[in-house]
């Protein structure tokens, strides 16, 4: 059996990061979705809002487990005994940025491995700083996240 984590902020969750999810559950047999809680990141959403939008969207697959985390992504995965982490990327910057971040990984735990899923190209300028940028300011971001994410920003900025 094959188990994968995949790790992100997902401050919100967007279409892509749910095509990586749908695409994952056809490749692996169980997604361990972690959802990082990183105090020196300023996040839109809480990590329990977070939580609660995501379950929403993968509850309809029977081989996603779904945690928030605190601390090193390579932690919680020797706790939950994973060995392979799943990251997106759309453009040759992400890749950069994430084969860095999956050097930095294997130095702190050499059994650690990361598979890099391309994104689909209809996703391939979503992002989740702009999706918030959008919505603060009035813009229909309906195309680029499900609608229970569209209405959770909403609710969220009318709050505000």
């Amino acid at each position: 059996m094959i188990r994968v984590m995949y790790p992100g902020t997902f401050d919100p969750p967007t279409k892509g990061h749910l095509d990586i999810v749908r695409r994952a559950t056809k490749i692996f047999d169980e997604i361990v979705i972690v959802i990082a809680n990183n105090p020196h990141k300023q996040c839109f959403f809480s990590p329990e809002e977070r939580y609660e939008i995501m379950r929403s969207l993968v509850d309809e697959f029977d081989n996603i487990e779904l945690h928030v985390w605190d601390g090193l992504i390579v932690d919680f995965a020797e706790e939950k005994g994973i060995r392979v982490l799943l990251r997106g990327v759309r453009a040759l910057s992400d890749f950069n940025h994430e084969f860095e971040l999956s050097l930095l990984n294997k130095s702190l735990n050499a059994r650690i491995e990361t598979i890099f899923l391309p994104t689909d190209k209809k996703y391939f300028v979503l992002r989740s700083s702009w999706i918030k940028e959008l919505a603060m300011l009035g813009g229909d971001v309906s195309d680029m996240v499900p609608p229970v994410v569209s209405q959770a920003l909403k609710e969220k900025l009318q709050k505000a």
